[in-house]
């Protein structure tokens, strides 16, 4: 259902300590949907994230994704010619059925888990392609297994899973998952090559 979640975030960021708020609006008319995660705080950590898109019988079909820190970068998904147009290179990519964006990714990640919440158990991967606005990567998540959390909103059991650094440059990251909100995110931690990290953690809960 749309929904509204409420995070506060810290980060350590080259040796300073920061905080801010974030938000992550999910919402939907059963065939189309609209998501943005939201960062307000310090000029390091502010970000606006938004993915845009059908609802299917598989899954949720991105066609345009774009982040925001400096300034905005996007990729549109041309199913039609099945190929990925970025914004920040001139070359586009094949589309592979499956691919999703940084955003919608986590969400699908969410609804593959709620479609089937008795099949997963430690150990199990779920792999998807993923679109961000610069290329085409492949992202693999490891379910950890059950936490139960201590968080500003609540205590919630909440299912971990860990997407492991797929380059050089690229964070390990580290997402939990709460069955009790349809598998929406309740904590996400980027930890950052050089050891920074990011983390949100949720506060609340609206519904729109």
């Amino acid at each position: 259902a749309p929904i509204r979640l409420r995070y506060d975030v810290s980060a350590s960021l080259r040796g300073k300590v920061l905080e801010g708020l974030s938000v992550l609006d999910w919402d939907h008319d059963d065939e189309r949907y609209e998501a943005e995660w939201t960062v307000t705080g310090p000029p390091a950590l502010a970000r606006r994230q938004r993915s845009t898109g059908r609802l299917t019988p598989s899954g949720l079909a991105p066609q345009r994704y774009a982040e925001r820190l400096r300034s905005e970068q996007a990729v549109h998904f041309d199913r039609a010619g099945q190929r990925l147009v970025f914004s920040a290179r001139h070359e586009p990519a094949p589309l592979p059925p499956a691919a999703q964006d940084r955003l919608s990714a986590l969400l699908q990640v969410g609804a593959l888990l709620h479609a089937r919440p008795a099949a997963w158990s430690a150990g199990d991967t779920l792999a998807l392609p993923v679109a961000t606005a610069q290329a085409l990567e492949a992202w693999t998540f490891t379910v950890e297994g059950d936490e139960e959390l201590q968080l500003p909103g609540g205590t919630p059991r909440a299912l971990h899973l860990v997407r492991l650094p797929n380059g050089e440059f690229a964070p390990r990251i580290d997402l939990w998952l709460d069955p009790r909100q349809a598998y929406a995110p309740v904590r996400l931690r980027l930890t950052l090559p050089l050891g920074d990290w990011i983390e949100h953690q949720w506060s609340g809960t609206d519904s729109p």
